[in-house]
């Protein structure tokens, strides 16, 4: 089955499942238990196979939990996958009785809990623990009594069981992602909108992500500072996939539910426990990584202009991420407050691509003097201008700004990627061949007559340090071109026509008056 192919049935099915529970569960709900679903199937096929081992005459499935192996066994799996899932627990035994099973909801609610307290004690149980808190199996949402509860969680089960794509590690494309942007461009309320959130599609990931990779070919450590559903993160995982990450993929999220989705998303896509570390919290505010620092390579799209507590909190000044520009981002507007915390968590050979809000790069007053820390010190490589209408929810046109700490020049590049894009739906899209020409001129930096320019220290300074692509790359002209002498020519003959035309409507008239005369 091919990668389109794959997609078009899995949004098939989820439509299906849909119409299975339509007019009771809420779109944003049904989301949560599609990908709960999911997450259930695909993390108990992922274990029954760690137990098989690829020994054929071996089904897990068929094991009775009372097996005396799977004591001895127990404490090694739990070391090695995160977590331990009993034979009858698994997501297919579930399934084959769901239809029958008086207590489909509590029996799935218990089973949620032992699988996140089989990693009580260990190293994993951070990473495992509350992972299947949005999926209330116990909801009014899902109906008033327990058989119409039992019956839509059924269908979301049997219709995720339908889901026919072999094995997960054979998929050929990234199910889970896919899913998740399928159902939030199509179920949320808001598009996927929420606090000046906006998710990222996985073609803007992929650009990103191959931005803060250029050129290394092992890093240390990936890390996203407002990771959402570790969507980015992901991405680098794919275009990295053939080098060395020596320590795995770190991310903070302050949503309560998303962060449970990156964590998902994290061990959906083979990223075990012991090479991820997903935090709950406000990085701005209770940052988690500091001992961590620094990080070869940071991807992020925070959010937009959210409001947060800056210069009301008079410590915060003295913080090391924001110190050295001598100014706080507005406490109005976030963004660079983000940006400075990235940078502040960037190694000395790295990169980070972060995805910003235009109105940053012009605006005056601190964000100005930040622009001006950041320029003076070297830290711009990159400002890259997208399409508008790339991100669910917004058809802002948003910029990318591309730190790093390593740069053996002083100009900074400015790439206008407005027109590289093409409409999709509803939403535009950059495909393959739009990415390779902005990385071949971001690797290049070569001057490119309406596409890309390269910037000197001293003309941006003398431009108030405005980072504003649209003010170092001149837009191509796309008015016609008239050509004046013709167009005089056309004049003269049609003022001469009119004036023809006058003179035979008075000689017109004049005939008619001398007729009303003679009459």
């Amino acid at each position: 089955m091919t990668s389109s192919q794959q997609r078009a049935e899995l949004q098939r099915q989820i439509w299906q499942i849909a119409n299975d529970v339509r007019g009771a569960v809420d779109g944003w709900d049904f989301k949560q238990y599609v990908l709960g679903a999911l997450f259930y199937r695909f993390i108990s096929e992922n274990f029954a196979s760690y137990m098989q081992g690829g020994d054929a005459s071996i089904d897990y499935t068929a094991l009775d939990d009372k097996n005396e192996n799977l004591a001895a066994i127990k404490e090694d799996a739990i070391k090695a996958k995160g977590y331990f899932i009993y034979p009858s627990q698994l997501f297919a035994n579930v399934v084959a009785k769901a239809n029958t099973n008086e207590n489909l909801n509590t029996g799935l609610a218990a089973i949620f809990t032992a699988i996140e307290n089989s990693a009580a004690g260990y190293p994993s149980e951070q990473d495992i623990k509350g992972l299947f808190a949005d999926f209330d199996t116990t909801s009014n949402r899902l109906g008033n009594t327990v058989k119409d509860r039992n019956t839509r969680l059924a269908a979301v089960l049997n219709g995720v069981a339908g889901l026919n794509f072999g094995d997960f590690e054979d998929n050929h494309i990234d199910l889970f992602g896919d899913a998740y942007e399928f159902l939030i461009s199509n179920y949320a309320a808001n598009a996927g909108k929420s606090g000046g959130e906006f998710f990222t599609p996985q073609h803007v990931s992929k650009l990103i992500a191959r931005l803060a990779l250029h050129k290394q070919t092992s890093v240390n450590k990936i890390y996203d500072p407002a990771c959402g559903s570790g969507s980015l993160l992901l991405q680098a995982k794919k275009q990295f996939d053939e080098h060395i990450i020596e320590e795995g993929f770190f991310g903070q999220e302050i949503n309560h539910t998303t962060y449970n989705l990156a964590r998902m998303n994290m061990f959906l896509h083979n990223v075990n426990y012991d090479k991820f570390d997903i935090q709950l919290g406000n990085t701005l505010l209770d940052p988690y990584f500091d001992d961590e620092k620094p990080f070869d390579a940071i991807v992020s799209n925070p959010p937009y202009s959210v409001k947060w507590i800056g210069a009301d909190d008079p410590t915060l000044i003295n913080d090391i991420r924001f110190a050295p520009a001598g100014v706080l981002a507005p406490k109005s507007k976030a963004d660079f407050a983000f940006v400075l915390h990235s940078l502040s968590y960037l190694s000395s050979k790295g990169r980070a691509a972060i995805v910003c809000f235009p109105g940053i790069f012009y605006r005056g007053g601190a964000e100005k003097q930040i622009r001006q820390y950041l320029v003076s010190n070297n830290y711009v490589e990159s400002v890259i201008s997208l399409a508008p209408n790339l991100f669910y929810g917004t058809t802002i046109a948003v910029n990318i700004l591309v730190l790093a700490k390593n740069k053996k020049y002083t100009k900074t590049q400015f790439i206008d990627a407005s027109g590289l894009f093409d409409k999709i739906t509803n939403n535009n899209v950059l495909r393959d061949e739009h990415i390779e020409q902005i990385m071949q001129v971001f690797d290049s930096k070569a001057d490119v007559e309406h596409f890309a320019k390269s910037v000197p220290y001293e003309v941006i300074a003398a431009n108030d340090y405005n980072l504003s692509v649209n003010s170092y790359v001149e837009a191509k002209d796309t008015r016609e071109v008239v050509n004046i002498v013709q167009v005089n020519a056309e004049l003269k003959t049609t003022v001469a026509r009119i004036d023809q035309l006058r003179k035979d409507i008075d000689a017109i008239v004049v005939e008619i008056e001398g007729e009303g005369l003679e009459s």
